[in-house]
């Protein structure tokens, strides 16, 4: 490890500075001697006798302790950052085990368990942070080939109906658990070990609220939908606004019927005297009930002309996911807590009617909604806003080849394919043959450059082979689950192997006996009696 300084970082590049212009003065002249430039520039006359003898600054120059050497290093890192680009950060526990295979290709050596803490200190590129739970079907969809082309439709729409800025809406239902507060950080006692727990009155009663915004800022009223079979409440509309309204579901859910009522008799009505051109555009996510032909054809005839985003992307291209709905449910929750609090532990659904207006008033603000449709690169239409946060790429794409014309340059770099190296072959093949001596340094240059690609090369094949031996172990097992028996065994109680095998046996043996049991005699065949026949007979 670099060793520990008492001086900051910023007095050490000071101080750098003011050796290098010392350095600088002594060649050219402009100072005779060493003692007075270390008095000039205030630096110690010792450390610049050092550097003008060819020693290096001791920050830059690495330690002898080091297990891994430093193009293996190099090739450790680089693995680690095309894991995270692809959306799967290695553990510490990985990268040291990594570390340990590359060591063990030329030893029994091993890195130890602050390795790779040390690593990461004195390697800026990488860093430790606590990871979150993403979901592989919305990272296979962050594709900037599927989000350009749902803003190439969206570009599309808007110029060919002349839609407006103010007349664009995006609507969404959003779910709630009756009684569930929201997890938040609180003060609790210095001697208590584990996570605090925070009561609640746990009422997992499902509510659905279907919510649409429009890009100036404003948001229609809600329209609620409650488990219910056949009837609803007057009590529940009472300190209710009278735009808003409430419908019913068997589990709390939003249906086709409900969908198609909700464009009908709220969103049309609501949205007529506000457009200001002859068309509206509504964003929508891919749910069933809004994909319905009834749905479609009643856009069509109110001038409504409805754009689907690709599945599993409305965390990044819808306002309301983006904006809204994460700061409505906390403040939903927070009233939740309070009520609890004050010693309540059921929360009904006038309750919910009470804390839910409160918890959008905080959450629905003008600058709130606005910033929404920002974000999501839809007003002002900039695309980038997006396509900037398209950070997991499930398969690292091949860089592309060098196309540097000028041989000088890429001579002086480290080779990163073939082509690279066989023009820097070709390049240190005509100075050779000229043996000049201005090219000797440069040839040596270009020989230690393509030693370091030598050595990275094998280091990223090693770590290569380790990945192809861990796949090919998890496809054997794999096929070892696929072999498996997928025979059923019909019980009564629980069993263990031993009784399940003995059961099989018992199937297979009786089905045998049932195969191979000896055939009933054939009893002779009985033909059906024969009536004799009457002659008549003459007499004479």
């Amino acid at each position: 490890m670099p060793p520990i300084r008492n001086k900051n970082e910023k007095n050490l590049a000071e101080q750098e500075g003011r050796i290098l212009l010392a350095i600088s003065d002594l060649k050219n002249g402009k100072i005779s001697s060493v003692y007075q430039a270390a008095i000039i520039y205030n630096i110690p006359r010792t450390t610049l006798y050092d550097r003008l003898n060819g020693i290096q600054q001791r920050s830059i120059i690495r330690a002898n302790g080091h297990k891994l050497s430093q193009f293996e290093e190099e090739s450790l890192v680089k693995w680690v950052l095309d894991l995270d680009k692809r959306g799967l950060p290695p553990r510490h526990s990985l990268v040291r085990e990594m570390a340990n295979y590359l060591l063990s290709q030329r030893g029994n050596q091993q890195v130890g368990e602050k390795w790779v803490y040390n690593l990461i200190q004195r390697r800026p590129e990488i860093e430790s942070k606590f990871s979150r739970k993403y979901n592989y079907e919305r990272a296979k969809c962050e594709d900037p080939k599927l989000i350009q082309e749902y803003f190439d439709r969206v570009r599309e729409v808007i110029s060919k109906y002349g839609i407006l800025p103010e007349d664009i809406y995006n609507f969404d239902e959003t779910g709630f658990a009756m009684g569930l507060c929201a997890t938040a950080k609180v003060i609790t006692g210095s001697d208590r070990y584990a996570r605090p727990k925070l009561l609640q009155p746990g009422n997992r009663e499902w509510v659905t609220a279907i919510e649409a915004t429009n890009s100036t800022g404003w948001a229609l009223p809600s329209y609620i939908i409650f488990k219910a079979k056949k009837y609803t409440r007057l009590g529940w509309f009472e300190d209710l606004p009278d735009d808003w309204r409430i419908n019913i579901s068997d589990n709390g859910w939003t249906t086709d019927k409900i969908g198609l009522e909700w464009l009908k008799t709220h969103f049309i009505p609501l949205t007529n005297g506000r457009a200001m051109g002859n068309y509206r555009m509504l964003i929508l996510d891919g749910h069933g009930s809004h994909l319905t032909a009834e749905f479609d054809r009643t856009c069509t005839e109110n001038n409504i002309i409805p754009v689907c985003m690709p599945p599993h992307s409305s965390h990044l291209l819808q306002p309301l996911d983006v904006g809204c709905f994460a700061v409505l449910k906390r403040h939903y929750g927070q009233l939740v807590e309070q009520r609890m609090r004050l010693g309540f532990n059921h929360i009904d659904k006038l309750d919910f009617l009470t804390a839910f207006p409160k918890a959008r008033t905080m959450a629905y603000k003008a600058q709130t909604v606005r910033n929404s449709f920002t974000a999501t690169g839809l007003v002002p239409f900039n695309p980038d806003r997006v396509y900037q946060q398209l950070t997991v790429r499930l398969k690292t794409p091949t860089p592309p080849p060098s196309r540097s014309s000028d041989t000088q340059s890429s001579c002086l770099q480290t080779p990163q394919n073939a082509r690279q190296f066989k023009r820097q072959r070709t390049t240190t093949k005509k100075r050779i043959s000229r043996h000049t001596r201005s090219s000797s340094e440069a040839i040596g240059e270009v020989f230690t450059r393509a030693s370091k690609a030598y050595e990275m090369s094998i280091n990223q094949l090693t770590i290569a082979q380790k990945e192809l031996h861990d796949l090919r172990a998890a496809h054997e097992k794999e096929k070892q689950k696929r072999q498996k028996s997928k025979k059923q065994i019909s019980h009564d109680q629980g069993i263990t192997r031993e009784e399940a095998q003995a059961l099989v046996q018992g199937q297979i043996e009786a089905s045998q006996a049932v195969t191979t049991a000896p055939a009933e005699p054939e009893l002779p065949v009985s033909h059906p009696p024969v009536r004799r026949q009457f002659r008549c007979r003459i007499e004479i």
